[in-house]
């Protein structure tokens, strides 16, 4: 399998004539064998060629720390490997309505985005409705017999939240399947990148998931980088990780009083949602964002973190920190709290396998994986923030997973606080290497966030596929309701808190 795969570490890029086009049968026999043996599916995307495809694959090796691609091309069709590896069977979708192909033998073949296909004039899913591709026009799935019924929510919710339809099959309070149907959001983000790296670029990584936007703009700058041959000061190195980590312990904190407010416990609720704000306000300390935009820039940092401020932000965190462990011991403390978080929403560790989930979902199920540790880039190449797990899969499990990664996260800010390096911000970037591909995976909040950039013959991109973790993790929230009460979906929904925007690129 390594010999057909062609190995690449985070944040590296190769030319395209290093990454040969194998033949059909070992590309798709390579990906399961490589699924068989522990490698896990990061990306699967087309690229239109005339008329062939080019189909990639990026798979990630935790045992050592190895990246690999590998790539064929098809014309029309190509075999669904979906239901001997259903960690496969968005991206299979997702390869059918951008690239006009049909993954043959799919179990449910829908759209995932309502888009039309990369360089065609007419939608490959036009079939479903005489009028063109509607956003949510499709065939759900039904379970028949007496007394069972279906509840759809959504896509409009009561409020200020991102559109998603949720239909349940349910047997009075039971439900016995949860379909999510997403794309009603689409912004053609990746389309729009075609051409690029434009002016508004880096803008507009930074908005592809508002909450996660030093996340993926690291990943793509890591890309830039890597096309670029730029290599980061160590100053901006370590800026990049405190910011990429506060912007960790801002979500969690809020998630964590999310979830306390969806079993109706208002102290930890409150003052969680108090902590967030503590937490966004020093990445303003930083740079003036409170969500962090303008830290991350190709070639470095926009903002340099000076002794002041350091010394600021230590205080901030000190206090935020005490805060949060008095607000989540709360938590732990109340047993009404802990009877509803406890054995509602498991997603068994095989199950988490099976479907690939990241972040915190999979850690909480018992799968250790962590881009930071399994894949290290910029100052975690250094400094490694323990990785931690849980094995029970349910909401508790993933809500304690929350405050675990929140005491780990501000162990590491206040080290590199400690010892921040002097230097500069920025490296100029130079030109883009053309006929290239570069891989960067980054651990985001959520999860693995991997974005690959493919150049063409003078140095733009003619592919750039951005994976956000919540691509992964639908799937598992889906899987989490099966057997559940209907009444229990707010709070597996909030434990899981996908994103909307990022799904819908």
């Amino acid at each position: 399998m390594k010999k057909l795969l062609t190995p690449l570490h985070n944040g590296s890029s190769i030319p395209l004539a290093r990454l040969p086009v194998t033949g059909n049968d070992p590309f798709f026999q390579g990906i399961l064998d490589a699924v068989d043996s522990s490698w896990r599916v990061s990306s699967y995307f087309g690229v239109p060629q005339g008329s062939d495809v080019e189909l990639y694959c990026v798979l990630a090796s935790k045992a050592d720390g190895t990246i690999g691609v590998v790539r064929t091309k098809v014309t029309n069709t190509f075999p669904s490997l979906a239901e001997v590896c259903p960690q496969l069977h968005l991206f299979e979708r997702e390869i059918a309505e951008q690239c006009f192909l049909t993954p043959e033998g799919h179990p449910w073949l829908k759209p995932v985005r309502f888009q039309r296909p990369f360089g065609q004039e007419r939608s490959y899913w036009h079939h479903l409705d005489g009028n063109g591709l509607l956003p949510g026009v499709m065939p759900y799935y039904q379970v028949e017999g007496e007394e069972v019924h279906e509840v759809a929510v959504g896509p409009v919710h009561a409020g200020v939240i991102e559109p998603g339809h949720f239909r349940f099959q349910c047997h009075g309070e039971e439900v016995f399947s949860l379909e999510i149907s997403l794309g009603f959001q689409h912004r053609g983000i990746e389309r729009a990148l075609i051409g690029g790296p434009y002016t508004q670029t880096m803008y507009q990584m930074e908005t592809i998931a508002g909450d996660t936007s030093i996340g993926h703009g690291q990943a793509y700058c890591m890309a830039m980088e890597a096309l670029a041959g730029c290599r980061v000061p160590p100053h901006a190195e370590v800026v990049r990780g405190i910011a990429l980590e506060l912007e960790r312990l801002a979500n969690h904190a809020g998630d964590l009083g999310a979830i306390a407010g969806d079993v109706g416990y208002l102290p930890t609720a409150s003052f969680c949602g108090r902590i967030r704000g503590d937490f966004l306000n020093m990445s303003s300390v930083i740079c003036g964002s409170r969500f962090g935009r303008g830290v991350v820039r190709p070639g470095g940092v926009g903002f340099a973190c000076g002794k002041s401020q350091a010394d600021e932000l230590l205080g901030r965190l000190e206090a935020a920190r005490s805060d949060l462990e008095n607000a989540v011991e709360l938590l732990w403390s109340t047993p009404s709290v802990m009877a509803r978080l406890e054995d509602v929403g498991i997603v068994t560790g095989d199950t988490a396998r099976e479907i690939a989930l990241v972040g915190p979902a999979a850690r909480a199920s018992g799968l250790n994986r962590d881009v930071r540790r399994d894949h290290p880039f910029g100052i975690f190449r250094m400094g490694q923030i323990p990785v931690v797990t849980a094995q029970s899969g349910d909401v508790y499990a993933r809500t304690l997973l929350r405050w675990l990664e929140a005491e780990r996260s501000m162990n590491f800010i206040a080290e590199q606080l400690h010892q921040l390096p002097a230097g500069g911000t920025l490296a100029a970037p130079g030109n883009l290497a053309a006929n290239s591909l570069a891989v960067s995976l980054t651990e985001g909040w959520r999860g693995e966030i991997c974005h690959t950039a493919i150049t063409d013959e003078v140095g733009r991109f003619s592919r750039y596929k951005i994976v956000d973790p919540s691509f992964h993790n639908w799937q598992g929230l889906s899987l989490a309701l099966r057997g559940q009460q209907i009444s229990d979906f707010p709070l597996c929904n909030k434990s899981f808190n996908l994103s909307y925007c990022g799904f819908d690129l």
